[in-house]
């Protein structure tokens, strides 16, 4: 039987895949989901329960957040940026941010580093 890729973390190359089936929510967490991890950059996916945040914080790289599904703010360098599905943002590089669930939403970050 072949494998299905939308469950198995070991290898999700040359498969068309569903982000949003590919990580699930958890009542009261943060879940994460490593796609890629390479010396150039990493590729993660995340699960926020409604009220759920990731206090503030720095990064030494870019970083490129997308909202996959559901309702999220993001503070950048103390700038509020209301967020929903289908929507970017991009935290530039050393500058403090914080995310936190308006509503369960799902994210994809890229991380740049170079």
């Amino acid at each position: 039987m072949p494998k299905n890729p939308q469950q198995d973390s070991e290898d999700l190359s040359a498969h068309a895949l569903d982000l949003v089936g590919l990580i699930q929510y958890q009542e009261g967490s943060v879940v994460s989901r490593t796609i890629l991890n390479k010396k150039t950059g990493t590729v993660t996916l995340f699960a926020f329960d409604e009220g759920q945040s990731l206090s503030e914080h720095t990064a030494p790289y870019d970083a490129l957040v997308y909202i996959l599904d559901g309702e999220a703010e993001v503070n950048v360098s103390g700038k509020d940026i209301s967020m929903k599905k289908g929507e970017m943002v991009i935290m530039p590089a050393n500058k403090p941010h914080a995310l936190r669930a308006v509503r369960q939403y799902k994210m994809l970050l890229i991380m740049i580093k170079s």
